[in-house]
């Protein structure tokens, strides 16, 4: 039976000293200590030099693809939630639209009617007075209305702004806001911006 020293053994099998030590761990090498000294009985090897690289060549090449098919469904993953988060905000975008065009419709009827009834059923009244106070009641309907206008805080969180971009954006706004940007609204110092109407790709 050969006897081998780590150093030995490490050179034979072309690998660390630890790598020998991991194998003396894991029982794939027999050690035998003689006088405090530490041997590896290489004929026990329950595999040769080659076999053992091989091995090693086999599993390096099978963590590798395995990596690689990870990050594959890792980008397919990723592109589907972003289509999800797309479709669900243009979906929010165009109930908005229709919630809107719904209450225009009805604002039109409304007057449709108080003209009939200005025109036909009080013609001894005046008709000029009446229509103002139609005015007046739509005034109050369109304060009930949703507001289409959202804060740019709102916004951005909308469009999942990252944080590290906000800054850059936000100073964009500002300068669009300065500029008399008439998609764009200043209440209370704070920037309001209408996405059902407007379209602020420039400015992201």
């Amino acid at each position: 039976m050969k006897k081998m020293t780590i150093a030995d053994a490490a050179e034979y099998f072309n690998v660390s000293k630890e790598a020998i030590h991991n194998r003396i761990r894991r029982g794939s090498l027999n050690c035998i200590v003689e006088n405090g000294v530490k041997y590896v009985a290489v004929e026990s090897a329950k595999a040769s030099p080659a076999t053992n690289v091989a091995s090693d060549n086999r599993y390096t090449h099978y963590i590798e693809q395995e990596n690689e098919r990870l990050r594959e469904k890792v980008d397919v993953l990723e592109k589907e939630t972003t289509r999800l988060r797309d479709q669900r905000e243009q979906m929010l975008i165009d109930e908005r639209v229709k919630v809107e065009q719904i209450y225009k419709e009805r604002d039109a009827q409304l007057r449709s009617v108080l003209h009939v009834v200005a025109t036909k059923f009080l013609s001894h009244a005046n008709e000029e007075a009446i229509m103002q106070e139609a005015d007046a009641i739509n005034a109050d309907v369109v304060d009930t209305e949703i507001d289409e206008w959202i804060s740019l805080k709102s916004f951005l969180k909308l469009k999942r702004i990252k944080d590290k971009e906000k800054k850059r954006v936000k100073s964009r706004f500002g300068s669009a806001v300065e500029n008399g940007d008439k998609r764009l609204s200043l209440r209370d110092g704070k920037i309001f911006l209408n996405p059902s109407q407007y379209d602020y790709t420039d400015l992201l």
